[in-house]
């Protein structure tokens, strides 16, 4: 009740602590003045009656992974006309969007944060367009966020009001297909900045109808039932940064008017039917270019290694063919460690954090993220995604050698060539990619010994050489023999962790073991050569002296027969 008494008090901030319990309305009793409350992440839960009038009118209410008592969207908020950011994310809320519930906000100061996410509020959204705040206002820099992410909203997208700059839809159950949402009222210019509506169940094409959303930075659509072609319009998306098309059934060839989107940091088109050839117009900003799982052919271009910002490529799962361009090596982001890069060469990671705007005591950021496979599994990086290196060209038609020039890209996590159709040995300098923690050359046709460098990759987790035309000893490091037997199963190799000994100068079969030593000298075919070359040599020899020289010849048949004669003794002698 301690809090309840201070009658004076405006503004409360207890974000990220570890306070527990129940919090009721005679803890706000006689905060008469209160107009400022953030408590995200503490284990609390707040218990009102459903016709309780807070003392208040709050501008700032962030309640971030409490628990609410009822568990739907208070009424008591209905009091409350000044808000200009609320927080009930991760509170456990269920049941619908009341309609009163977008007038309760202002944005006088310049800007509103709304986030409902995390929840299992379920139903319509209602469209988003008709309270006063969010009419457009002229000459304003607001920022208007909407983020009802991670629930179980159900049928068509609502309308949005032109003056909302992020919306965030994703993860939840819309229906139905994009035109009305981005067609309606074609002729408004929207503010939207940053547009996430993936996972969910839209169908239908991308409509064409995209000039009149000219601040556009990142649109997510990944994960959905869309189909059809990429529209011309999205090349009047000046300003746009992130592309996530990832996981739908659109197909065509890339439209040329994408090379309009200078600006483009991430472009992900993974999981679609895309074919054609690969574009040789990608802008020079490109940090992350994913095109797996498509359907494009042809050679990679040469022109790829002009992306000196370029840090994921992932081709994998296409028809690609022809050999793996040797000028790699000049993708400059994949050459230098990322500690060692200066302030002006990390400015394309830092770039990953698009937002990063202050509301009153709120600062709302958004991180930018992708899908890498690495270790053998699919991961979703966001936070750290700006140091992520990687490079997969796994499961096409590629031949021809790995260009030892690879090995210059010492920054590389993961590399991946497995599934092609390549041939030669491993680099011999492969152990120069000290950063490397997943490595994937399987089922190709290489051959040779695995060079002895490779025990250098100290960081190594994931190796898997398997089912190519490897022989020798696998090089003994720690690293190396802790690979189960599966990472090099399908070649000619012997030694740890392989049950298969391998066979040196300084471990011969032993003499108890015929027919190991059988085999072993079986494997040497010159054996009997020259041991018969010898015999012969040297019987010659003796006998062409003494019948050469009839006084030694005299001699050693007298030696002869005593010999004969001393034995004869010996053997009556015994027996």
């Amino acid at each position: 009740m301690f809090l309840g008494n201070l009658s004076r008090l405006q503004y409360c901030t207890i974000d990220h602590n570890s306070f527990e319990g129940v919090v009721s309305e005679a803890h706000f009793s006689n905060l008469t003045r209160l107009d400022t409350f953030t408590a995200n992440e503490n284990s609390l839960t707040l218990k009102t009656n459903y016709d309780w009038v807070p003392p208040f009118q709050l501008s700032e209410l962030s309640l971030g992974s409490w628990r609410l008592d009822p568990s739907e969207l208070p009424t008591w908020l209905q009091s409350q006309n000044q808000l200009s950011a609320l927080n009930m994310s991760n509170t456990g809320i269920s049941g619908t969007i009341p309609t009163w519930f977008w007038n309760i906000f202002s944005h006088d100061w310049g800007g509103t944060l709304v986030d409902l996410s995390r929840n299992q509020l379920s139903g319509e959204v209602p469209n988003i367009v008709s309270a006063n705040w969010l009419k457009p206002k002229q000459h304003s820099n607001s920022k208007i966020m909407i983020d009802l992410r991670s629930n179980r909203f159900n049928g068509s997208l609502p309308l949005v009001s032109s003056a909302v700059s992020r919306l965030d839809l994703s993860n939840s159950l819309f229906s139905g297909t994009l035109s009305h949402f981005f067609c309606d009222r074609s002729d408004v210019l929207k503010h939207l900045q940053v547009l996430h509506l993936d996972n969910n169940f839209l169908v239908g094409e991308i409509p064409d109808c995209l000039l009149h959303w000219p601040n556009l930075t990142v649109v997510k659509l990944d994960d959905n039932y869309l189909t059809g072609k990429i529209p011309s319009s999205i090349g009047d998306l000046l300003s746009l940064q992130s592309l996530h098309l990832r996981n739908n059934n659109l197909s065509g060839e890339l439209h040329v008017s994408l090379q309009n989107c200078k600006e483009l940091l991430l472009l992900d088109l993974g999981g679609n039917k895309f074919v054609g050839s690969i574009p040789i117009w990608f802008g020079q900003s490109l940090v992350v270019l994913s095109l797996r799982s498509n359907k494009f052919h042809g050679s990679i271009p040469d022109e790829l290694s002009s992306l000196i910002k370029l840090r994921i490529l992932d081709l994998a799962h296409n028809n690609l063919s022809g050999a793996i361009p040797r000028c790699f090596q000049y993708l400059s982001s994949m050459t230098i460690a990322i500690l060692d890069l200066d302030n002006q060469s990390t400015e394309f990671v830092t770039n990953f954090i698009l937002f990063s705007t202050g509301y009153n005591d709120i600062e709302e950021s958004y991180s930018e993220n992708a899908v890498s496979v690495t270790k053998g599994r699919e991961v979703e990086y966001n936070t750290i995604l700006g140091l992520v290196v990687s490079l997969d060209l796994s499961s096409n038609k590629l031949s021809g050698e790995i260009p030892e020039e690879l090995t210059s890209l010492i920054s590389l996590q993961t590399l991946n060539l497995s599934n092609n159709l390549l041939i030669g040995r491993i680099p011999s300098k492969i152990g120069d990619m000290g950063a490397l923690e997943s490595l994937d050359f399987s089922m190709n046709q290489l051959s040779g010994e695995i060079s002895p460098s490779i025990s250098n990759l100290t960081f190594l987790a994931y190796l898997n050489l398997s089912y190519n035309n490897l022989i020798g000893q696998i090089p003994k490091s720690t690293q190396l023999q802790s690979f189960d037997q599966s990472s090099y199963v399908g070649n000619k190799l012997c030694g740890l962790p392989l049950e298969e000994c391998c066979i040196t100068n300084e471990a011969m079969p032993h003499v108890g073991d015929e027919k190991h030593r059988e085999g072993y000298l079986l494997e040497d075919g010159g054996f009997y050569l020259s041991l018969g070359l010898g015999f012969a040599f040297g019987f010659w020899i003796v006998l062409g002296s003494l019948m050469s020289n009839v006084p030694w010849s005299n001699a050693f048949s007298q030696f002869q027969n005593s010999i004969v004669k001393k034995l004869y003794a010996a053997i009556v002698e015994r027996y």
